[in-house]
């Protein structure tokens, strides 16, 4: 993915924020569609949908967002709400994981696909899905049992009553060549 940026404003602003910001030839305006495959290509998590409130950054693997210097090893490990249950879940794990998906064929696997298991027992859902141009086939994260998070490991989805495997992937599902200014 490209980077990207969202950028609120109040509403009284926006139009001249973004008439300004469109006069820069570097500056394109993309839709939630280009944005949502942009992110998904990029492993990134959508508030509401791949994760909430409830959701720890051990669930949703978002380790890396917590500070070398705050993490349970760090020069000022923890002082974060929540830090002592993250602690605990990174050193015992976790029930379920965020992973990332390469569904095999060309259907995409939406947001809400029921994931069984090899028996047919339901064992998460799909919390994003869709194409992803960059690598012109469709990918989708979810959560699954952390026993079946490893890399390769296949589950399957369910998509309007029909089996779509799903290999587990690496994210982001492409390479990252984020600006760092």
């Amino acid at each position: 993915g490209e980077d990207g940026y969202e950028i609120s404003v109040p509403a009284a602003h926006a139009e001249a924020l973004a008439r300004r910001l469109l006069a820069e030839p570097e500056v394109a305006p993309i839709g939630l569609g280009a944005r949502d495959s942009l992110r998904l290509e990029a492993g990134l998590c959508l508030y509401g949908h791949d994760m909430d409130s409830a959701t720890t950054p051990v669930e949703a693997s978002l380790g890396w967002a917590i500070s070398k210097a705050r993490r349970a090893d760090g020069v000022r490990a923890g002082g974060f709400p929540g830090a002592e249950r993250i602690f605990a879940q990174q050193a015992q794990g976790v029930a379920s994981k965020r992973v990332g998906f390469l569904p095999q064929g060309r259907m995409p696997v939406r947001e809400g696909a029921e994931i069984v298991d090899a028996q047919g027992r339901a064992i998460g859902k799909v919390s994003s899905g869709g194409f992803g141009p960059s690598l012109n086939a469709p990918l989708a994260m979810g959560y699954v049992p952390s026993e079946l998070a490893g890399l390769g490991s296949e589950v399957t989805a369910m998509v309007r009553g029909k089996p779509v495997t799903l290999v587990v992937s690496k994210m982001p599902f492409v390479a990252q060549r984020y600006y760092r200014g």
